[in-house]
């Protein structure tokens, strides 16, 4: 009896020494925090080009006088139109799963994405008519006819800035910028208030795209620590724009 209790105690020390060899390595990720000021000096494109006579575009809109002047100025939907990169040191693997570029309501959502080399991009039609989406100037996504509900993928080639348009709406017109390096991105909030939910260790640079173009001034960032962090300094996308809480 007891020679027997020997064996099974070690055969369960065998099988607990296996067990902690066998242990899966846990990586960490941060949270990281920030935000965004100067959205309300960014100017869209095609907003731009609507108000030239030449563009036979009209709007009966007149500003009221009860709106502080600053709100009476059209400025961009930063949930969808301004993009947080985290660029890193080392190359990003594309993500497994296609990333969805929605086009509904005269837009798309997001209007630009970052993304790196080698993701699957899925247009999705949410609209109940058709739309007829092309990029400028690339031979790999001509325009063709998408019904509604249906969408189209596309494989980004290669680095570099691809823009979107729709032969059948021309208020469509999005960005999708190929970062080798990007690790995440993040897009903020009404408030301006952006999030990474899972940013590994590392030394980044963070990166504010808009109209398919780097704006702002470069924000360096170290993650050294899985302990939640919050940016001391916002992320500036216009050089002019006035430090938060003033006008």
């Amino acid at each position: 009896m007891r020679g027997r209790m020997q064996r099974l105690i070690s055969r369960g020390l065998v099988i607990l020494g296996a067990g902690f060899l066998l242990w899966p390595v846990v990586s960490w990720a941060a949270v990281v925090k920030g935000r965004v000021n100067g959205v309300q000096k960014l100017v869209n494109p095609v907003w731009n080009e609507a108000k030239e006579p030449g563009a036979n575009r009209y709007t009966w809109r007149e500003p009221s006088p009860t709106v502080r002047a600053e709100f009476r100025a059209l400025f961009p939907h930063a949930p969808k139109e301004v993009c947080i990169a985290a660029i890193g040191g080392a190359a990003a693997t594309p993500p497994s799963n296609p990333m969805a570029l929605r086009i509904g309501g005269g837009r798309t959502s997001p209007v630009t994405l970052v993304v790196a080399p080698g993701t699957v991009i899925e247009f999705q039609n949410r609209d109940p008519f058709p739309h007829r989406p092309y990029l400028v100037g690339n031979a790999t996504f001509q325009a063709s006819d998408m019904k509604g509900a249906s969408s189209r993928q596309w494989k980004v080639p290669s680095p570099g800035k691809y823009e979107l348009r729709d032969q059948l709406a021309p208020s469509i017109r999005s960005w999708i910028v190929a970062e080798p390096n990007v690790a995440a991105v993040a897009y903020p909030g009404r408030d301006g208030v952006f999030s990474f939910a899972n940013l590994p260790p590392g030394e980044y640079t963070l990166k504010a795209f808009f109209n398919g173009e780097a704006v702002g001034k470069p924000v360096p960032l170290k993650v050294a620590s899985e302990i939640p962090m919050e940016l001391k300094e916002p992320v500036v996308v216009a050089e002019d724009a006035p430090p938060p809480g003033k006008k």
